[in-house]
């Protein structure tokens, strides 16, 4: 004897309607899961920039301090060598913006500047203060 279930085919149609749809689901969260890395990568391309020139900047400042010292470099001339390396960064800060004190013990740099940073949905202004200090040995 062989016997057959109707309900066979209707449970068949159902597993394979429910299986259509976990599919398109899947498709619609690698879409979004896509678009959200995408977003994540151009906010770290717009973002990441001004922190590492700032991180550079100051850097270039501790060196300069440390050379102003040792070198008995005037005011002007430390602003100029700063000024130079703001130039190489293409960072947004004048020459007056550059404050510089060189005195028999100590040289002392900062600056305060504030780059745009335009996004496709915000835009907003990070705002970095490098400082610098450098104390003579002697």
């Amino acid at each position: 004897m062989h016997f057959v279930s109707t309900s066979e085919p209707h449970c068949s149609s159902s597993r394979n309607a429910n299986r259509r749809s976990q599919r398109g689901d899947g498709k619609l969260k690698a879409i979004v899961f896509t678009l959200i890395f995408i977003l994540g990568i151009y906010v770290a391309y717009k973002l990441v920039p001004p922190y590492v020139s700032e991180y550079q900047l100051q850097d270039k400042m501790e060196e300069l301090a440390r050379f102003g010292i040792v070198n008995r470099y005037s005011d002007e001339q430390v602003r100029e060598n700063v000024y130079k390396e703001v130039q190489d960064l293409n960072l947004p800060i004048k020459r007056e913006d550059i404050k510089v004190t060189v005195t028999q013990a100590t040289c002392r740099i900062s600056v305060d500047y504030t780059v745009p940073v335009d996004l496709l949905f915000y835009s907003t202004e990070l705002h970095f203060s490098p400082s610098s200090e450098n104390k003579s040995l002697m």
